[in-house]
C-alpha cells in the first residue's frame, strides 16, 4: 500500500468551501491612546518656591500614561522648594524619571532619589550634608526654632534617603560630615536596593560588589 502525505490525500468539495476561505484565522484589535513625555531642567541653584509652579502643576495635573523626565545639575538651594518638588513628586499619577546630568548636592541629591526611576551617566556624582539656615528673634525663639527645624530635617532625610543611605550615615550627616558618591558608587547602592540587600556592607567587609543598575522600583 502506498503512504501519502496529508497534503498529498485527495480533498473532497465541499460547496461551503468558498464561504470558509473568507473567514479570517484571527482578528485584530487595536486600541489608541496618548503618552505624553514631558522634560525640565533643574540646572543651578533650587531657588523660591515661585519659581517652580509650573513643574509642580505639571506633575499635580498628568496622567498616569504621562512620564515626566526631571534632569538634574545642581548644587542645591531652598529646602522648602526641594521638599514641596519632592512631595509633588510622590503624589503625580506620572511616571517621574530624576536624571543625574553631571552633580545634584545637597538637595539636589535628595530630589534625585525622590524619582520613581533613576538614571544616571558615568561620570557624576551626589553629595548629602546637614543644613544651613539663619535665624533671628529672641534666645528661646531661636532656640525652638533650631529644635523644630532639626526635627523637621532629620525626618525628611529618613523619609527620603533611605534605604539608599544606612543609619549610621545618616548620623555621621547630622553631626556635621559630608558624604561624596560617584556613579559607580551610586549604581552599587541602587543594585542592592533593587536585590533587597542593604545600601552598604560593613567597612570590614569583603564581599563583591557586582555592577550595578540605575533604575528604582516605583512607589
Amino acid at each position: 500500500m502506498s503512504r501519502h502525505s496529508l497534503s498529498n490525500l485527495p480533498r473532497q468539495h465541499d460547496d461551503d468551501d468558498d464561504d470558509d476561505e473568507a473567514v479570517p484565522r484571527f482578528r485584530r484589535y487595536e486600541a489608541q491612546g496618548t503618552v505624553r513625555q514631558i522634560s525640565f531642567y533643574l540646572s543651578g541653584e533650587i531657588g523660591d518656591p515661585i519659581h517652580y509652579t509650573e513643574l509642580l502643576y505639571t506633575l499635580r495635573s498628568a496622567n498616569n500614561t504621562d512620564v515626566i523626565f526631571l534632569h538634574l545639575n545642581t548644587p542645591g538651594g531652598n529646602f522648602d522648594t526641594g521638599l514641596q518638588i519632592i512631595n509633588n513628586i510622590a503624589a503625580s499619577p506620572a511616571h517621574v524619571i530624576t536624571i543625574l546630568e553631571a552633580r545634584a548636592y545637597s538637595m539636589g541629591a535628595l530630589l534625585f532619589l525622590a524619582g520613581d526611576e533613576l538614571i544616571l551617566h558615568d561620570t557624576c556624582q551626589l553629595m548629602f550634608h546637614n543644613y544651613s539656615s539663619a535665624s533671628i528673634g529672641k534666645g528661646n525663639e531661636q532656640q525652638a526654632q533650631v529644635l523644630a527645624s532639626s526635627k523637621w530635617f532629620d525626618k525628611v532625610m529618613r523619609h527620603v534617603c533611605k534605604p539608599f543611605l544606612a543609619d549610621e550615615e545618616l548620623e555621621r550627616i547630622f553631626k556635621g560630615e559630608d558624604i561624596w558618591m560617584d556613579s559607580d558608587e551610586i549604581r552599587r547602592r541602587l543594585h542592592r536596593i533593587q536585590k533587597g540587600e542593604p545600601s552598604t556592607t560593613p567597612r570590614k567587609s569583603k564581599t563583591k560588589v557586582e555592577p550595578g543598575l540605575e533604575k528604582k522600583t516605583r512607589k
